[in-house]
């Protein structure tokens, strides 16, 4: 799960891109591993990482976002430290993708460097319980419109189906079979479902591919 330097999180609004990524960088940390968190979601969205602070802060992770984060501003402006994600390879990298073809545009001037280095992975996260992928044919539209102009391979899948508080094993059971499906259809495989940590230990006896994960509040994560 942790092989590739940089990893990328990608998903339409709602599909839980920015949780997943920001529980894998503090899964990075965890291990000891130097890491940092890109923000790349030049579309404001409901939550984003910035939102994470002062969690990722104290785990050690470098945040780097959009100089407008936080702000009502929605213009396509980088932080210049963002070019850091091609230039250190000693770090790993996580990116924080917009939530749909546009909000894609900004991995746009990176993705070449990205490919060229071939230590990637791109993560395609789905929650089928949202009204854009809740059936396979749904969920291979996003998928597309988002690859063709993030200009990068998607190589991967993340099942992040939840419910919030009301998900239950069956949830994530049944993401984890849609997923799978959506695979056969695309050719990527499933990488990891994301578990909030009160399921986390009855899953883990029944699949080895997850990823415990902490809720969120608003401001900041418990």
């Amino acid at each position: 799960m942790f092989d590739k330097r940089v990893v990328l999180f990608m998903g339409h609004y709602g599909s839980g891109k920015t949780f997943c990524a920001v529980n894998y960088a503090l899964a990075l940390a965890k291990k000891g591993l130097p890491v940092s968190i890109y923000d790349l979601d030049i579309v404001n969205p409901y939550f984003r990482t910035v939102d994470a602070e002062k969690t990722l802060e104290k785990a050690g992770v470098e945040l780097i976002v959009s100089p407008y984060a936080e702000t009502n501003v929605d213009i396509p402006a980088m932080n210049a430290a963002s070019y850091k994600m091609l230039d250190d390879k000693t770090r790993y990298a996580v990116l924080d993708i917009g939530g749909d073809e546009r909000g894609a545009l900004a991995l746009g001037r990176f993705s070449e460097g990205i490919v060229k280095e071939n230590n990637f992975e791109c993560l395609f996260v789905v929650n089928p319980y949202r009204p854009e992928t809740r059936d396979i044919a749904g969920a291979i539209n996003v998928k597309n419109e988002i690859e063709q102009v993030a200009r990068i391979p998607f190589t991967g899948i993340v099942n992040n189906a939840n419910l919030g508080e009301e998900t239950t094993e069956k949830h994530i059971f049944y993401g984890i079979e849609f997923c799978e499906k959506l695979g056969e259809k695309t050719g990527l495989l499933l990488k990891f479902s994301s578990v909030i940590k009160r399921l986390y230990c009855s899953i883990k006896e029944k699949t080895d591919k997850v990823l415990p994960v902490d809720a969120i509040k608003y401001g900041d994560w418990l």
